[in-house]
């Protein structure tokens, strides 16, 4: 076991689904060094040497990794650099750009990871993602993004029922308090003025059977049916949890093919995608999610998600 090369986590402290990975590397005795880059460089330490290759190590206190002996690395949900309080603004963000290509810099230089940072970063924007699906047989809705509030009228006007969604966080911080962006339904009379004030993403209603959330690991697949027992969670199952009820099904080949094109288009090992199931049982993708959550879907289904990727973070480092 002393070779076997250490799995870097780079997550935030609180992240149950991290948790559920880094529990099923360690039943496998696989060396494991969790860290948030948030961190640094307060609690985490970087020493790194060039010569051949990295060389050095990442430290917090009582745990070391030694950079040459990584193995895959785990993108999922780090915090921004957590930087000394007697900094002022400007030397504050300088801090934080050194910090960006210094222990940035290092790790995205690190070859097999699970996604590549500018990978996730990459698929994240709605609108190659659309693009990307078209272009590999997967159906997807009349879609218009636009500030216009004219042209956002005139597209509700002519497809009917129509949604508006967020095209990147859902999530608004204000004052300390969330607040939460779903999809909802728009009429054309509710379009004025502020839809000028940034990106709007408008998309035909998909008349829907039933919503699919399928997860990707390496060409594992894990779909789960979702059928929503409330009108709120028929239009966006996020909104309603408690009335969601699960149940494991099987993608068709052609689906399954288009889905594989797809994230090898987009660079992604790891994908959890949405997509709309009609009453004439046609396949329609919505978005893939290039670091989507999966945890609870395991919990509903017992699916075994956190070992396909333990499988995948362990592949390349035996």
């Amino acid at each position: 076991m002393g070779d076997e090369r250490t799995v870097l986590v780079l997550t935030q402290p609180y992240d149950v689904t991290a948790d559920y990975v880094v529990a099923e590397l360690a039943a496998r005795d696989v060396p494991v060094f969790r860290c948030d880059p948030g961190d640094f460089p307060q609690t985490l330490t970087l020493v790194a040497r060039w010569g051949g290759g990295w060389h050095g190590s990442l430290r917090l206190p009582g745990r070391r990794a030694a950079l040459h002996n990584l193995g895959c690395a785990y993108y999922r949900r780090p915090t921004a650099f957590e930087l000394p309080a007697h900094l002022s603004d400007e030397e504050r963000r300088w801090a934080a750009r050194e910090a960006r290509m210094g222990l940035g810099g290092v790790l995205v230089a690190h070859p097999r990871w699970l996604n590549h940072p500018h990978d996730i970063a990459r698929a994240e924007y709605k609108p190659a993602q659309l693009a990307a699906a078209d272009s590999v047989g997967l159906s997807v809705p009349p879609t218009l993004i636009t500030n216009e509030p004219a042209a956002a009228e005139r597209f509700v006007r002519e497809h009917g029922g129509v949604v508006v969604k967020p095209l990147g966080s859902g999530v608004l911080t204000e004052a300390g308090t969330a607040k939460l962006f779903y999809t909802n339904r728009v009429r054309a009379e509710e379009i004025d003025h502020t839809v000028s004030g940034t990106a709007h993403l408008f998309q035909q209603q998909v008349d829907k059977a039933y919503e699919v959330r399928l997860t990707v690991v390496d060409e594992v697949y894990f779909a789960v049916r979702l059928d929503g027992a409330s009108e709120a969670a028929r239009l966006d199952w996020r909104t309603d949890y408690d009335s969601l009820s699960y149940s494991v099904v099987t993608v068709p080949d052609q689906i399954r093919e288009a889905v594989s094109r797809l994230l090898a288009r987009l660079r992604l090992r790891f994908g959890a995608l949405d997509l709309v199931v009609t009453p004439q049982d046609e396949w329609t993708f919505l978005e893939v999610n290039p670091n989507g959550q999966w945890a609870w879907l395991q919990d509903a289904t017992g699916l075994p998600i956190a070992a396909a990727i333990a499988d995948a973070l362990t592949k390349e480092t035996t």
